[in-house]
């Protein structure tokens, strides 16, 4: 989105010297300025592996035998990803660094070169003796001899220490170094990933508890409750093979701990998937005789595409990082002890939806997540049973409450029991033989921020029963006396005021380290004043919305966003511009799109708390706009749409919503001919000021911002 930290595009030539002890002029007219053609042969191997540090070192850093054990470990180059010319390998935003890597060679190239991409200022040493330095920066790779006599006095044929150390101000920045022969340039190849995350030392209060044994131990779905159940979080065997890769290993990497992130601090990996490569789980799991019972296994989510297999058969695949999914897996199982696994795939920045996850994380981009990351259980249920239950509510107190029964039920006679109570007293109840029915509450208490009133629902479905909660309200909008939409809540207007809130975490990463952590953002931000919260680019485990549900806060719930950027999938932001352009979507990706879509909603229109859908966030993945939003609308009226909160403005659904940083400012003279009149105007995202605080910083090291500057003091 944005390219301020993008060096402008200037072929400026750095003023360099070249040292042996004492310094050697050279005439510019020895530069390559130009682009060279590259060969692929190379008397000197080309080594990206480097130790480094953005901390200012000790004495002696540059030489051979200075001890860099304790120094980090990355791929070359370093800087940021939008640097003209760049091969980024590991991402740098200080203001200095350190390098060092060795580098064999035979003997001493003919013609001593570096092939050199840099920034402001840079020095080369080579076994403890400067060899160059470098004022200005490059815009690309350029080929700097030099001095054959004094190289070669650096230079020893075996192994040889390169030391690097490149000071930068601002904007974008790199720097990457070989040593090549001038008349045998190497081709550089495409730069190694790393397979390790940034690793922070930052850590929550709660994720400092998390044990296998207390780790996500609360039932996953507290609006369909039953007693029969068993939680498969804790330690799991792991395994990372390439993509090729179809059977099961035969031999395991170590334990994850489940349901956190191969990624993530606390599932004690973090080891990052790569698009090549497929993730393994393994474990075992006690059966006991199921009396005619069945047996479902249920995975809360798994990014992004996976394969479940119970003792060697496949049960069922999934795609789709955000949403639940589950299998019957009754058939597959025997009494006594029985295997389990599950293989994933994860091409973070392909065609998937993915939120804010990206390969380089940096600024408003966060670190991949891979796998598990909520909940894996198994339940017992009776031979016919509930699989879901679709509420609907009036404010008069009429309740319609759909069954949908399991799949074996389709042509069986129902015997239906439902009764609803608040503070354990009954207020309605019905008993019939169909999947469809009506409860009528007398003198209903309506769901507000101020008034959370939730009542307890019984169902019974033959001889399966399920507990669950409904809360009666109506969502709307109304004119006010100068003809401004405004928002209401039964019947009454409301005025939305709330955090974006993206659900990350330093240690869980996406998942939260436990309920009582993500218990603890919503009673918090109730505290201070907030009656929304607007959950960005992610969807939450289901307990969140049920504390949602139960402290009073409302909620406006986007839509996990995809699309390759670079390859046009997100169209060019003109925010409320007139006469904006849908990015194109090829039919199977927008129908992935619209799948996981509708099982977002599918998973969460029970809960009262959630107030608007936003299936878009600015222009990211924005596409068929009118299209979406009218299928929307008609998936769940109920409900107020935000097409897409602060992306290009299409004439669908109730609000048009702008974002402005730092300031709020709502751009009204766009408006013209009527543009905005039928719609809610909303100021969706503005701030964005930042004050970093010591030991509460995921990374001490890099340049912390936000939008308008940093404040310096509290």
């Amino acid at each position: 989105m944005l390219l301020s930290n993008s060096k402008p595009n200037l072929k400026r030539l750095s003023r360099w010297k070249l040292k042996v002890g004492s310094f050697f002029k050279v005439s510019s007219c020895l530069f390559f300025s130009s682009l060279l053609t590259v060969q692929t042969l190379s008397a000197v191997e080309v080594v990206d592996s480097w130790r480094y540090s953005t901390n200012a070192p000790g004495d002696n850093w540059q030489s051979e035998d200075f001890d860099d054990s304790g120094w980090q470990e990355g791929f070359g180059g370093f800087g940021t990803a939008d640097t003209p010319g760049s091969r980024l390998g590991t991402r740098w935003e200080t203001n200095d660094i350190w390098l060092r890597k060795s580098f064999s060679i035979d003997s001493v190239p003919a013609r001593p070169a570096l092939l050199i991409h840099h920034d402001e200022d840079a020095e080369v040493f080579i076994n403890g003796n400067l060899v160059a330095e470098f004022e200005g920066y490059t815009t690309n790779y350029r080929v700097e001899p030099l001095d054959e006599d004094s190289i070669k006095a650096a230079l020893k044929s075996g192994t040889n220490i390169m030391a690097v150390h490149c000071h930068q101000t601002g904007g974008g920045q790199f720097i990457d170094v070989h040593l090549v022969d001038a008349e045998n340039v190497p081709e550089l190849p495409k730069p190694q990933r790393s397979s390790k995350p940034f690793i922070s030392k930052l850590i929550t209060e709660w994720g400092e508890n998390v044990t296998a044994l207390n780790a996500w131990t609360e039932y996953p779905r507290p609006q369909l409750k039953r007693k029969n159940w068993s939680n498969l979080n804790g330690h799991w065997n792991y395994a990372v093979t390439p993509i090729e890769r179809l059977k099961p290993p035969t031999e395991w990497d170590g334990n994850i701990l489940v349901p956190f992130s191969l990624e993530s601090k606390l599932g004690e990996v973090q080891r990052l998937l790569r698009e090549h490569e497929a993730l393994w789980y393994h474990r075992d799991f006690d059966v006991c005789d199921l009396n005619g019972k069945r047996l479902v296994l249920n995975f809360e989510a798994v990014d992004y595409r996976c394969e479940v297999f119970v003792n060697g058969k496949s049960a069922g695949s999934h795609v789709g990082g955000n949403t639940p999914f589950s299998f019957d897996i009754t058939e597959l199982v025997e009494k006594g002890s029985n295997e389990l696994i599950l293989r994933v795939e994860d091409a973070t920045e392909a065609f998937q939806l993915r939120g804010k996850q990206v390969i380089n994380a940096r600024g408003i981009w966060y670190t991949q997540v891979s796998g598990i990351w909520q909940t894996v259980w198994m339940e017992e249920t009776p031979e016919i049973y509930i699989k879901d239950l679709k509420i609907n509510t009036a404010l008069d107190g009429s309740v319609d409450i759909e069954i949908i029964p399991s799949s074996s039920a389709t042509d069986t006679n129902f015997d239906v029991q439902i009764v609803a109570s608040l503070n354990g007293k009954q207020v309605a109840g019905n008993q019939c033989s169909t999947t469809r029915l009506n409860l009528q509450v007398e003198d209903p208490k309506l769901w507000a921020p101020d008034s959370p009133t939730l009542y307890d629902l019984e169902v019974r479905l033959n001889e399966d029963v399920v507990h669950s909660y409904f809360g009666i309200r109506e969502v709307g909008k109304v004119q006010d006396d100068e003809g401004h939409w405004r928002f209401t809540l039964n019947g009454k207007q409301i005025f939305h005021w709330g955090p974006l809130d993206q659900g990350w975490w330093p240690d869980g990463l996406l998942t939260p380290p436990s309920d009582e952590a993500m218990l603890f953002d919503i009673e918090w931000l109730k505290k201070a004043g907030f009656n929304m919260i607007r959950k960005h680019i992610k969807v939450e485990p289901r307990r969140y919305y049920y504390h949602c549900d139960r402290l009073g806060m409302m909620v406006w719930q986007d839509q996990v966003s995809g699309g390759v950027r670079s390859e046009g999938h997100w169209p060019d932001w003109t925010r409320l511009q007139p006469n904006p352009e849908d990015a194109t979507w090829p039919d199977e990706q927008h129908e992935q799109f619209m799948l996981e879509l509708d099982r977002m909603i599918s998973t969460l229109e029970n809960h009262p708390s959630i107030v608007c859908w936003v299936p878009f966030n600015e222009a990211w993945g924005q596409h068929r706009t009118v299209e979406v939003g009218q299928w929307t609308i008609k998936r769940d009226p109920s409900r107020l749409i935000n097409i897409a909160s602060g992306g290009n403005f299409w004439p669908v659904g109730d609000i048009v919503d702008a974002h402005r940083y730092p300031h709020p400012g709502f751009p009204f003279e766009l408006g013209e001919g009527g543009r905005f009149e039928d719609f809610i105007k909303v100021m969706g995202e503005f701030g964005g000021h930042g004050y970093p605080v010591p030991d509460h910083l995921w990374d001490a090291t890099r340049r912390n911002w936000g939008y308008g500057g940093l404040p310096n003091n509290k």
